[in-house]
């Protein structure tokens, strides 16, 4: 076998090969003892190896990128937990709301500071990561497939700091094309899982599903320490995504306790719903950070995509 390996490595580096027109049954040799494709390209579709896995993450304050924080630190190391590098990175933030699902179609996406009163040298901080138009367009195509017949584009918007700031700290390159997806806070929580549920393929295409929001958030109600409220709805929540509870989540407003102190509105926690259904079927959990500041849980999580898990099913139009 190494003769054969050690021919075709001479054969390329006189410059007269090209992997991808090597027989068949040589390309699939090679695969056997490298372990790649025999297509000469990394595989899609089946192989569990190729497929992304998905996020949720807390993004916290604007000052997170500088502020000295166990959450700045886990974001800083987050691209570590990624299998590959992604083709495009699709960011779900608590800080994008529209009436109908929307995909950001911008070429060039601009900082937005969406925010008040905070330091200047946070509004010198830019993320100016190309866009993924033809992803996005994907996307839509999906969503209104799967039911969500009235999924649009914004050619114009940016990203807002539930969607750069995270990015920032982990790819600070800006060399991977990002687009965002809007919320619907006037629908439940279960909309929300369908929704994610719709781009479940897209983990198969080479795109990064990042939910971003913060796993207990209540702006009226902060506090320097961890409050019984909420450790109780963080508890909760790690429970059930850890033993596969998954339907009551989708049902967080009922079922967690103190869901409405520690969401007052629901926004910041729907990312979450859209990461967990767009790891498809029989996803698995796993707790990738728990922290606090205050009275906010910095919780973050991995949702792995089940092997040869199915697509979403069509759906009426929602």
């Amino acid at each position: 076998m190494i003769p054969l390996l050690l021919i075709l490595i001479l054969w390329a580096i006189a410059g007269d090969a090209d992997p991808a027109i090597a027989p068949l049954g040589i390309r699939r040799h090679i695969s056997s003892l490298l372990g790649g494709s025999s297509s000469g390209r990394p595989s899609s579709g089946g192989s569990s190896s190729m497929v992304m896995d998905v996020f949720y993450v807390s993004h916290g304050s604007p000052k997170l990128p500088f502020e000295e924080l166990p959450v700045r630190d886990f974001l800083k190391g987050m691209a570590k937990l990624v299998k590959h590098k992604p083709k495009a990175i699709l960011m779900v933030s608590g800080h994008w709301e529209t009436r109908d699902p929307m995909v950001s179609t911008t070429a060039r996406n601009p900082t937005i500071h969406d925010f008040y009163g905070f330091p200047r040298e946070l509004y010198e901080l830019k993320y100016e990561a190309p866009g993924a138009p033809d992803v996005a367009r994907r996307a839509k195509q999906l969503l209104q497939d799967a039911g969500f017949k009235q999924a649009g584009e914004d050619p114009k918007r940016g990203l807002d700091h539930g969607a750069w700031v995270p990015l920032w700290l982990a790819f600070p390159d800006a060399d991977i094309p990002v687009f965002q997806l809007s919320l619907q806070s006037h629908k439940d929580a279960a909309y929300h899982y369908r929704l994610g549920r719709a781009l479940a393929p897209l983990t198969r295409e080479g795109v990064l599903i990042i939910g971003s929001g913060t796993t207990t958030h209540n702006l009226r109600h902060m506090l320097p320490t961890v409050p019984d409220w909420g450790k109780a709805f963080d508890d909760w929540l790690y429970d059930c995504l850890i033993h596969q509870r998954y339907d009551e989540v989708t049902q967080f407003m009922d079922k967690a306790p103190y869901a409405k102190l520690n969401h007052p509105t629901p926004d910041h926690f729907l990312p979450l719903l859209v990461a967990l259904g767009a790891a498809g079927e029989g996803a698995t959990a796993q707790a990738v950070h728990r922290s606090w500041h205050g009275s906010f849980s910095m919780a973050s999580y991995v949702f792995k995509p089940a092997v040869g898990a199915p697509g979403p099913q069509q759906q009426q139009e929602l």
